[in-house]
């Protein structure tokens, strides 16, 4: 897989620019959290129906109601200067029911693809953004025919939708999906079983491989990948990535040891632990996975069997927030936006910003000799009851816009194949269960109907300066971004 290229990015910076040729920037959405319309009576159901109806999270009710208004959204993506919007295909929506595709939302998706070729915008498609059918069931990634199951729903998606769109994520964060779910108890349904995310992550994995054969086949020209949300610790992190790519043989019960030790080894040089607590982290996963992992990776092993030479990746997605394991815990009791938090896990709004690690994870990321795509990096903020909060830290998205491109910048200039920026998000949206956190260049007001802001949820100009660092980095104007204070 060394050295595979991705199809050359569409538009090329003027002369005088500090990007290569065809970088891309732009902002990245997910089709649960803006679309609206989901679980309601007579709504398409996904596997969130269930927590919705039980009051366990919020409902997510109309979203930021793109479903209806994406053309008006879309307008406000193309006037920040972006030439990429992400948007997702639900699966939910155009498959309500086991093989009846709902032709009027396939319809309304080739309308909402064709609005973002008419404001110059390459669409990036996601086929698994978090959420697949109710009638699926929540544990639905357990099951061994999920691979197969997934790759048919990807092939109808790219068949349908083909005409209009070639870039293509098959599952968005696999990583968070499996452990998320079924480790952590964060979404449904809620377990907290390792075994039962290792098989997760297996059956995620081999979806990620079928699914990819299948888009190729049916779409020679197809650019694809998989996006990973960024953590220290290999095996949350690098493991999916290097099973995707690794050589069938090496993934053998008598080989597999020593190929996971060399992994690791790697993934250690090139993301040190930053302190002594990140470093326990590493070993604790470690010790705890070993026995696991060897007996959990026969759909990854079967998958890639069934077709070595399939080009799984185009360039290495990378999902860059607070990836440092050891940042994300605290005592609790500790002050945060608009009181104290009694968790022993820091809120979003609380994470730690370190523009630094994010030229570290791409570094990482580049090693693999693929083109590097910042799929998703944003900063969250907190509103309660229509109260929005400072961060405690002093960040805001201006600054935090700034800081991240100078390390995107900074990482240019070290020759880093780094092909996009995609920022989250557009507007404050649905966060996996709450509106607290919001993420939105543009500032959302749910408590006087759905009324958007020019200035985001804190009263700053995030879009405004996001626009101007396009404009300025396409110009080749540095003075845009700040420059990164350190390396690592």
């Amino acid at each position: 897989m060394s050295g595979t290229l991705s199809t050359p990015p569409d538009r090329g910076g003027p002369s005088g620019s500090l990007l290569p040729p065809g970088f891309r920037f732009g902002v990245a959405t997910a089709g649960f959290q803006v679309e609206g319309g989901y679980n309601g009576p007579g709504e398409p159901a996904n596997n969130w129906l269930a927590w919705e109806r039980a009051g366990r999270v919020e409902p997510s009710g109309i979203a930021l109601d793109f479903w209806r208004r994406a053309e008006e959204q879309l307008e406000k993506v193309a006037a920040l200067g972006c030439d990429t919007f992400r948007l997702s295909v639900e699966w939910a929506r155009v498959e309500p029911a086991p093989g009846e595709l709902d032709e009027a939302a396939l319809a309304r998706y080739r309308q909402i693809l064709l609005a973002c070729a008419e404001r110059g915008l390459t669409p990036v498609v996601t086929l698994h953004h978090f959420t697949h059918p109710a009638w699926l069931g929540e544990e639905f990634w357990l099951d061994p025919a999920a691979p197969e199951r997934f790759a048919g729903w990807a092939e109808a998606a790219v068949a349908r939708l083909g005409e209009h769109c070639r870039h293509w994520v098959t599952l968005n964060e696999p990583n968070v999906v499996a452990f998320g779910s079924y480790l952590l108890g964060l979404f449904p349904p809620g377990r907290r079983d390792l075994r039962a995310a290792l098989a997760a992550f297996d059956h995620l994995l081999a979806g990620h491989l079928l699914a990819c054969g299948r888009i190729r086949r049916r779409q020679p020209e197809a650019w694809v990948t998989t996006n990973t949300a960024a953590a220290s610790v290999h095996e949350v992190d690098r493991l999916g990535l290097d099973l995707l790519v690794a050589d069938p043989a090496d993934l053998d019960p008598g080989r597999f040891p020593d190929w996971l030790a060399a992994a690791r080894a790697a993934w250690d040089a090139l993301v040190p632990p930053p302190d002594p607590v990140d470093r326990w982290f590493r070993r604790l996963v470690r010790r705890r996975f070993e026995g696991p992992l060897r007996s959990g990776l026969s759909a990854t092993v079967a998958a890639r069997r069934q077709d070595p030479e399939l080009r799984a990746l185009d360039a290495v997605g990378v999902d860059y927030y607070n990836p440092y394991l050891s940042r994300h815990l605290r005592l609790p009791g500790q002050p945060t936006a608009g009181g104290r938090s009694w968790s022993i896990s820091r809120p979003l709004w609380d994470d730690v910003v370190d523009p630094a690690g994010l030229l570290v994870f791409c570094r990482a990321a580049a090693a693999t000799g693929l083109p590097v795509w910042i799929v998703e990096n944003g900063l969250a903020s907190r509103v309660r009851r229509g109260r929005a909060f400072p961060r405690l830290d002093g960040w805001d998205r201006p600054r935090y816009l700034r800081a991240m491109l100078g390390a995107v910048l900074a990482g240019l200039a070290e020759g880093l194949p780094i092909e996009a920026y995609l920022h989250w998000t557009l507007a404050d949206n649905y966060e996996w269960g709450s509106y607290e956190p919001r993420f939105g260049l543009f500032g959302v007001d749910r408590e006087r109907g759905l009324r958007w802001s020019e200035h985001d949820s804190l009263g700053q100009d995030a879009a405004g300066t996001y626009a101007r660092i396009i404009a300025g980095l396409r110009a080749g104007d540095p003075s845009v971004v700040d420059r990164l204070a350190s390396a690592r």
